[in-house]
C-alpha cells in the first residue's frame, strides 16, 4: 500500500538513504530539512521524481502535514556538528519531537525515533542490552546529544501511553557509509578523509577503545522493517554486533586505501564511551534482522565515495574541527 511518509533530517546521511528507498518503493515522501549539517547534494537526484517533495524546515517550529509515517531523523549526530551548537542540538531532539508527535497524533500517524547509542552513555554493562539504563554524564559535553535523546524518547512513550500515539523507537548504533559528511568528526569519516588527503590519521586516546561499525544499507533495511512491523514499539538495538578496536579500524582505512598514513595520538575526549557493542537479539527475534555487510566491504564502498566527492563542497562543522 502506498504511504504518505515524512522523513524529517531527510537529507542528511542516513535521511537520504531513506527517502531513496522509500520513493523507489513508491511511496509519496516528504523530505524535510533545515541543512544545518545536511547536503542538498544528497537528495537533488530526487528533485524530479513525481513521489517526492524537498521543504526547508526547522523541525523546532510547528509543521502542519498530512502524513500516514513519519521517520523523525532530525537532529545533529557527530560530535562535531552537535557540540558545535548545543543548544540547538537538544532543542531539536525536544522540541523537534514534541512536533512531529503532534502531527502524528493529529493525523493517526506512526512515526519513528532515531534514538542512539549514546543513551547508554560511557557504559557499564556490556554488551548493551536495551534494558540496561545507561551511564550519562549529564552536565558534560555530550549530554546535549545523549540526555536530548533520552527525553526524546521518553516523549515518545508518553504519548504513547496517555495518548496512543503509535510511536516505534530504534537505538542506532555507530553508522557509516557513502554520504557521510567529510567533517562530521566521526571515526570513519576523520580516518578516511586523513587517509585520502594524505594526512596522517588522528587516533584518541591509545586506540584500544572499541566501536561496532554497521553499513548504512543494513541500517536502513532495520529502520523500515521497524517502522513497518505490527505490535513492537522497541526500543530496539540497531547495530553491528562485531566489535573493532580504533586501531584496528585504522589499519583497515590504510590497508584498503593504500594510503602512506601513520597513526597519531591525542588525549581522549571528555566522556568518550571506552566500549560500545549492540546486543541485537531482540532485533533478531521482532524484525528477523541482523546486518550483512563486513566491515572491510563496506569502508571500500565508503572509500570510493569519498573518492569521486570534491571536499571543498563540504563545509566543516566548526573552524576548529578535527
Amino acid at each position: 500500500m502506498i504511504q504518505r511518509i515524512l522523513v524529517t533530517g531527510g537529507a542528511g546521511f542516513l535521511g537520504s538513504h531513506l527517502c531513496e528507498r522509500l520513493v523507489n518503493d513508491g511511496h509519496d515522501v516528504i523530505c524535510l530539512d533545515n541543512f544545518f549539517t545536511s547536503q542538498k547534494t544528497n537528495v537533488v537526484h530526487l528533485l524530479d521524481r513525481p513521489n517526492f517533495e524537498l521543504i526547508r524546515h526547522d523541525i523546532t517550529l510547528p509543521i502542519f502535514l498530512e502524513v500516514d509515517q513519519i521517520y523523525n531523523m532530525a537532529c545533529p549526530a557527530a560530535p562535531g556538528h552537535y557540540q558545535y551548537n548545543p543548544i540547538k542540538t537538544i532543542k531539536t531532539s525536544v522540541l523537534g519531537s514534541i512536533n512531529m508527535l503532534g502531527v502524528a497524533k493529529r493525523c493517526g500517524a506512526r512515526i519513528l525515533q532515531a534514538s542512539t547509542s549514546e543513551v547508554y552513555g560511557d557504559p557499564e554493562v556490556h554488551p548493551q542490552v536495551e534494558s540496561y539504563r545507561g551511564s550519562v554524564n549529564p552536565i558534560g559535553l555530550r549530554a546535549c546529544y545523549d540526555e536530548g535523546k533520552r527525553v526524546a524518547e521518553t516523549l515518545f512513550m508518553d504519548y504513547h501511553r496517555s495518548n496512543n500515539v503509535d510511536v516505534r523507537i530504534v537505538r542506532i548504533f555507530n553508522t557509516y557509509g557513502p554520504r557521510m559528511h567529510p567533517y562530521d568528526g566521526r571515526v570513519v569519516s576523520n580516518f578516511i578523509r586523513q587517509a585520502l588527503v594524505g594526512e596522517n590519521i588522528t587516533i584518541f586516546g591509545d586506540g584500544k577503545q572499541t566501536r561496532s561499525f554497521c553499513y548504512r544499507d543494513d541500517l536502513c533495511d532495520a529502520i523500515i522493517g521497524m517502522m513497518n512491523v505490527d505490535d513492537f514499539v522497541g526500543p530496539v538495538n540497531i547495530g553491528n554486533p562485531v566489535e573493532f578496536t580504533i586501531r584496528e579500524l585504522a589499519e583497515e582505512v590504510i590497508r584498503i586505501s593504500g594510503a602512506k598514513s601513520k597513526l597519531v595520538e591525542r588525549p581522549l575526549p571528555s566522556d568518550d564511551p571506552t566500549r560500545r557493542r549492540p546486543d541485537i537479539s531482540l532485533a533478531k527475534e521482532k524484525l528477523g534482522w541482523e546486518p550483512k555487510v563486513p566491515l572491510a566491504e563496506g569502508l571500500q564502498r565508503t572509500i570510493e565515495w569519498f573518492q569521486s566527492i570534491n571536499l571543498d563542497d563540504y563545509r566543516a562543522p566548526t573552524p576548529n574541527y578535527v
